[in-house]
């Protein structure tokens, strides 16, 4: 059994949020749409729960960091959904202002948005709002910056120890 078809999946969304809708893609295997950020958790949670999609998987979460984009730089959340009943797949994208890039917490939706969330926050310096305990996983908990960031330089040293950059 197939799962729907890309433009399936986006009339879906579109039908109940068409105000959130930002962009849409489907040139891609994975279908993607760029959603509003303060509509994210809603949409998500459609996307678990209505029947027709249930994208029982969240697979991964990550973030981008494109600092040359207009008004300050950008960066991508990007979320990969899986249906492992219906056998379909989306990627949902959400841009945030890179001096400040907050966005809700999945968690509550998805119990792997934890980990993912943190390893995102650790490495590229997203806020997830709501997050039960939003702390670095990587990263030592002292930390200076976020190592995925276009920016990011790496310090000489830490806590005294010489830092080896290859």
């Amino acid at each position: 059994m197939a799962g729907l078809a890309p433009e399936q999946i986006f009339a879906l969304i579109q039908e109940t949020f068409a105000d959130a809708v930002i962009e849409q893609d489907t040139a891609n295997k994975d279908p993607i749409l760029v959603v509003a950020t303060d509509r994210l958790v809603e949409i998500a949670q459609f996307c678990r729960d209505d029947g027709r999609l249930e994208f029982d998987l969240l697979a991964c979460v990550t973030g981008v960091d494109y600092p040359d984009r207009e008004g300050g730089g950008e960066i991508e959340v990007i979320y990969c959904l899986d249906s492992i009943t219906k056998r379909h797949s989306l990627t949902l994208k959400v841009r945030l202002p890179r001096d400040d890039p907050r966005v809700g917490t999945l968690e509550n939706i998805w119990r792997t948005a934890d980990w993912h969330e943190r390893e995102t926050f650790d490495l590229v310096g997203v806020i997830f709002e709501g997050h039960h305990n939003l702390v670095r996983i990587l990263c030592a908990e002292d930390w200076i910056g976020h190592p995925l960031r276009r920016d990011y330089v790496a310090p000489d040293t830490y806590h005294g120890l010489k830092n080896v950059v290859y």
